[in-house]
């Protein structure tokens, strides 16, 4: 592999870890608190419609995102609704999410446009497009470093660099922050969080928005910037990936990152082995290929990869002590 082919490697392993890098950091303030989320999926999969749909419409991309992440906040509300005022089962909360989400993307998107729950192909300002950074073109011909900058870092959308700068700010957040001691108190230990006169619920509530707010981006990206377009069931288990991920980085947002480009890397390679005879194993089938970074996320959920330390109420409704 030359250089350009390992740096075009490397271009799609950013742009693919971006999804679910956004959909991990949202699982990541959500479990944090205690409220396990499996739901990542549908709420990536209904921001993903919204955002379509009103970049669609509007012919604004802005407007579009902004749609997406009001559509996720609302469902992660409703996880919070079942999970925190009613001290439900948050597993199946997010299991029935996942399916509403399915299911009314693509009777909506069928009922709006009338495409087999898809909707019109986005044009112009109704995606997001690449951001040259400076100086792109003038260091194209320095050897190595030019094509890093220019192939690689330059020329991603707006929304990858975000993606990577929530990694910072999460640690700082949740690390360096009286909010994120509080939220990491309150997924160890809410009853001493409730002593302290500290709310509980109100802290709780704070992480599924963000949680929501994340989620929103990642749907957003899929079908505003990495498509053009929402396609039915266009997630394709990116959600739980994400969350696979989580779960392998044991809830630390640094290795997240690295966790989140492992699965990127991964898909990135099935991509371009599809049809290639390698040596010693020849052509491998399409169906094994496309199916690798699915088995990953299997092995790791089965603990065979290290052993991950959930938070200690993590899944456990708070009843506040009389």
């Amino acid at each position: 592999m030359d250089l350009s082919s390992f740096l075009d490697l490397i271009d799609s392993t950013i742009r693919l870890s971006t999804p679910l890098l956004f959909a991990a950091l949202a699982g990541l303030y959500s479990e944090r608190s205690g409220i396990f989320d499996i739901s990542l999926e549908g709420k990536m999969l209904i921001a993903a419609f919204a955002s379509a749909s009103a970049a669609a419409v509007w012919g604004s991309v802005m407007l579009g995102l902004c749609v997406g992440i009001l559509a996720a906040v609302g469902f992660s509300l409703v996880h919070g609704v079942a999970s925190i005022t009613y001290r439900g089962n948050q597993i199946v909360s997010g299991v029935a999410i996942n399916f509403i989400a399915a299911g009314l993307t693509i009777i909506l998107g069928q009922s709006w446009f009338g495409q087999g729950g898809r909707t019109p192909s986005l044009f112009g300002g109704g995606r997001f497009t690449a951001v040259e950074l400076p100086f792109a073109d003038a260091v194209r011909d320095v050897p190595v470093l030019g094509p890093i900058y220019s192939g690689v870092l330059s020329g991603q959308t707006p929304l990858v660099y975000v993606a990577f700068l929530m990694v910072p700010l999460t640690w700082w957040v949740l690390f360096r922050t009286r909010f994120g001691l509080r939220l990491r108190a309150v997924g160890e230990n809410p009853a001493a969080v409730d002593t302290a006169g500290i709310s509980v619920a109100f802290l709780r509530y704070r992480a599924v928005i963000i949680c929501g707010v994340l989620t929103g981006f990642a749907g957003a990206y899929l079908s505003t910037a990495q498509a053009a377009g929402f396609t039915r069931d266009m997630t394709a288990g990116k959600g739980y990936i994400a969350l696979a991920a989580l779960i392998f980085a044991n809830w630390k947002p640094v290795p997240v990152m690295f966790a989140c480009l492992l699965f990127g890397f991964l898909d990135a390679v099935s991509i371009r082995i599809e049809g290639v005879d390698l040596p010693l194993v020849g052509e491998v089938s399409v169906q094994l290929v496309s199916a690798l970074p699915y088995i990953l996320t299997v092995v790791l959920l089965a603990g065979f990869v290290g052993k991950a330390t959930p938070p200690r109420a993590g899944g456990v409704p708070y009843v506040k002590e009389r």
